[in-house]
């Protein structure tokens, strides 16, 4: 910490805030950590399939939303190959994430030896405790060996394998997904590993086999990092506590990047009062959404947030789906939170937090490339909006909880 606190500039948040995140969560700040940024879809699909490919005992995948097209079965394949080679494949998905996933496609993966939980099912006669259907699993957590683990908020689908205009002749060009992952090496790897076992004890999975899920695990690098996970009604508020915080204490620069941006009262107060003390407080949203609610329902907290010296910005060329953020040079963090009433209420969520100068360089540059495929929203030009987008702001704001 204190050699950290020597490579940047003067920062609070290298104390107060670890301060505060330490007396709510009880996952520790590991050292000696590797971490790779993974900047987009293929990134991370090269990342897991590498990692798949040289697991020996055990692959742990939890994923929000696997779907049976090109990617999922190439997923699939390889799951079930490792699976015959003697590597033990455990697989929870989500089923409302995956409800237009047929049942053939994970009883293709049961067949096959995989163990398979399905999280929180749509049906209240399977459910394996209380139900309720706003409960969801939005983690996407690999874990190959109990050494490797990737996570973000990218989950198994074709839509974030494609690039941008990818098309054939006379072929409209399919939706990019923009989102980021992280590949974590070290002792940070086995925080990871209690949350997706604390998942399968919960769901009430099929007996694990004896795996060597916590093996011993050596310094890889020189970043810090805490990893925050989320359940409703136990730990949810560690999310908003990480990022509140993290806004509060910042000193020179707040850059987001969010995919479903639909904050409260205190974190859009955080963000104007970082503006007022002379933060730059940069926020990147979609200007394209998969859903045309949450696109409203984020503009609806525009107006304030430019008056208070916010710049705004929304994505052109892509969904953006990313859920990350980079603060004073040191601080980041990628992972699956939304900063929505979902997120921080409804759902499990793991983010990771990482100290690290050289990563947050990282950071910085991936922001700084999705900033210039950016359209910045100019106050003056806001405040000339037609009635009309108003009016329907204000009235899906209504069912924000929702949403």
């Amino acid at each position: 910490m204190e050699r950290l606190q020597q490579s940047v500039e003067p920062t609070d948040i290298l104390s107060r805030h670890l301060t505060v995140v330490e007396s709510v969560t009880e996952s520790p700040l590991t050292k000696g950590n590797k971490v790779t940024l993974l900047a987009d879809g293929q990134e991370t699909y090269a990342a897991m399939f590498k990692a798949l490919e040289q697991a020996k005992d055990h692959i742990n995948l939890q994923s929000y939303i696997i779907e049976d097209d090109d990617t999922g079965r190439k997923f699939a394949d390889l799951l079930l190959r490792k699976q015959a080679e003697g590597v033990q494949v455990n697989l929870i998905y989500d089923s409302v994430g995956s409800m237009d996933t047929p049942a053939e496609f994970f009883q293709r993966l049961r067949d096959g030896g995989i163990r398979v939980v399905e999280f929180n099912p749509l049906n209240p006669m399977e459910n394996r405790g209380e139900w309720r259907l706003t409960h969801r699993d939005h983690r996407k957590i690999l874990l190959t060996d109990g050494k490797v683990a990737i996570c973000g908020g990218i989950n198994i689908s074709e839509v974030y394998s494609s690039r941008p205009f990818r098309r054939k002749q006379n072929e409209p060009a399919p939706i990019y997904w923009r989102d980021t992952d992280v590949k974590i090496e070290g002792p940070a790897v086995a925080e990871f590993q209690k949350l997706f076992l604390d998942t399968w004890r919960k769901q009430k999975g099929p007996h694990l086999a004896e795996q060597n899920y916590f093996p011993e695990l050596k310094e890889a690098g020189s970043a810090l990092v805490r990893v925050v996970g989320s359940t409703p009604g136990e730990t949810n508020r560690i999310p908003f506590i990480m990022y509140v915080s993290a806004v509060v204490f910042a000193e020179h620069s707040i850059h987001l990047t969010h995919s479903y941006f639909i904050p409260d009262d205190q974190i859009l107060q955080a963000l104007a009062d970082a503006a007022a003390r002379g933060v730059d407080v940069k926020i990147i949203l979609p200007g394209i959404s998969d859903s045309p609610w949450p696109l409203y329902a984020q503009r609806y907290h525009y107006s304030p947030l430019l008056k208070a010296g916010v710049k705004l910005y929304e994505h052109k060329s892509s969904l953006l789906h990313a859920k990350t953020a980079v603060i004073d040079q040191v601080w980041s963090t990628v992972g699956s939170t939304n900063l929505d009433f979902l997120s921080l209420l409804d759902n499990d969520e793991v983010n990771a937090v990482v100290l690290s100068r050289e990563f947050a360089v990282e950071m910085e540059a991936m922001f700084a490339r999705d900033l210039a495929d950016s359209r910045q929203i100019q106050w003056e030009e806001w405040q000339k909006r037609p009635w009309l987008p108003r009016v329907r702001e204000w009235f899906v704001n209504l069912f924000v909880r929702w949403l």
